[in-house]
């Protein structure tokens, strides 16, 4: 019991000094930030009161054309000012294409997202940034101020008669302020990241495209070694083993064609090595077709995914509620998907059992996959997920993780069963 109170006293105290602290680079920014926040707000407000007086005239849209070439330079600034201080590392978007002409280069900057959004970044930046210096400075001088008003109030009159009552409140607001302003200072920290990570990064279409892009690469890459692989394994295992059996036949036909008569003896054993060698040929290829198109989903997934969980060492209880059959590619992923899973939860995991859920409708398809094992399974920690969501991204997959250390693991797949 005594030992229970004291983890909760320390777990309380920890509480409090996390509630209490506040990052040097939340702090930093806040104050580093107001000037940068200033000018470029003072920036975009007044190339857009420019540009919209502006527009009437020639000058207009080469006026708004060089406005968003800057307010994309100072996007940079901003972008790293964020990841610098505030820990949050935002992509930095596309160049701009090429293009020949004046008149082309003109039209790609006006219709550039990442250019627009920027700008209503420096817009919103300005006010935060105000709001943030105030609370990061302004207010703990006033909360210094408030706390020794008793203090100040005799220095500045000395024969002043006393008043107690506010006195008191105002060492109490002093207090009470200040202890709310490090939950402020970050709560404001948190806004600026969100923004700076809505705002100034790619936009949503150029970061999707870019996410195919590498997820075609990624998938070119593989299936190049996948083949390579199968080449190697076709010339030196499958070609060997059928020279081998060409070699035992020729064996068997010299027995055949043998001046003094064939002997049944060697015959059976030419014969019996010539079997043993096809069959151990025939399982090869089998094995090397395996990973090419799997013969199970020529069922569907409802015969294909029974058939997997079955071979797994670890008891694995399927649930299948597929009411679309997906495209192949699709359900060739999800295939894969569940292989690569169950095969991780047999070799890291240290699970006893294991729950497999697949379930489609409304045009997506979902898989599931949890275990009660030791937990603590994340992207890129060298369990193949990584490559697993670079092959589900090619299909318009996505993955996603939960595992907690001690368990359990839940990793969800989720496809769209149309690829068009």
């Amino acid at each position: 019991m005594t030992e229970r109170s004291g983890g909760t006293v320390a777990g309380d105290a920890a509480e409090r000094g996390r509630y209490l602290s506040v990052r040097g680079g939340d702090l930093a920014f806040a104050v580093v930030g107001l000037p940068l926040a200033l000018l470029s707000g003072a920036y975009a407000l007044a190339v857009l009161y420019a540009g919209a007086l502006l527009s009437l005239t020639v000058l207009g849209l080469p006026f708004v054309v060089a406005a968003l070439l800057g307010a994309r330079g100072l996007g940079a600034v901003h972008r790293w000012l964020v990841g610098r201080l505030l820990g949050e590392r935002v992509e930095a978007p596309a160049r701009l294409p090429r293009s020949a002409g004046v008149l082309a280069r003109g039209r790609i900057v006006l219709t550039d997202p990442v250019a627009w959004r920027t700008m209503l970044y420096l817009v919103l930046r300005l006010p935060l940034g105000v709001l943030g210096f105030v609370t990061a400075v302004v207010l703990p001088l006033g909360c210094v101020w408030l706390t020794g008003f008793p203090l100040w109030s005799r220095l500045l009159q000395p024969d002043a008669r006393p008043t107690g009552w506010l006195n008191a409140a105002s060492v109490v607001l002093g207090l009470l302020l200040l202890s709310a302003l490090p939950g402020a200072v970050r709560a404001l920290s948190a806004a600026n990241r969100r923004l700076g990570r809505l705002l100034l990064g790619p936009a949503r279409a150029q970061q999707r495209v870019r996410e195919l892009e590498i997820a075609r690469a990624n998938l070119l890459s593989d299936n190049t070694d996948q083949f390579r692989r199968l080449e190697r394994d076709l010339h030196d295992g499958t070609q060997a083993g059928l020279v081998a059996l060409a070699i035992t036949l020729s064996l068997a036909d010299d027995a055949l064609s043998s001046p003094t008569g064939p002997d049944p003896r060697r015959l059976r054993t030419l014969v019996d090595r010539a079997r043993t060698q096809t069959d151990d040929t025939v399982t090869e290829l089998r094995r090397l077709t395996r990973g090419i198109h799997p013969v199970a989903l020529d069922g569907g997934l409802d015969e294909a995914l029974p058939t997997l969980t079955a071979t797994s060492p670890v008891p694995v209880t399927v649930h299948l509620d597929l009411r679309e059959r997906p495209h192949p590619a699709v359900a060739r992923a999800l295939y894969f998907c569940a292989a690569e899973l169950l095969t991780n939860i047999a070799r890291h995991s240290g699970a006893r059992s294991a729950e497999l859920t697949a379930s489609s409708g409304d045009g997506r398809i979902r898989l599931t996959v949890r275990d009660d094992g030791r937990g603590d399974a994340r992207l890129g920690t060298g369990t193949g997920l990584i490559g697993l969501a670079e092959r589900l991204a090619a299909v318009d997959g996505v993955l996603r993780v939960d595992s907690p250390p001690g368990g359990p693991t839940v990793v969800t797949a989720e496809l769209p069963t149309r690829l068009v």
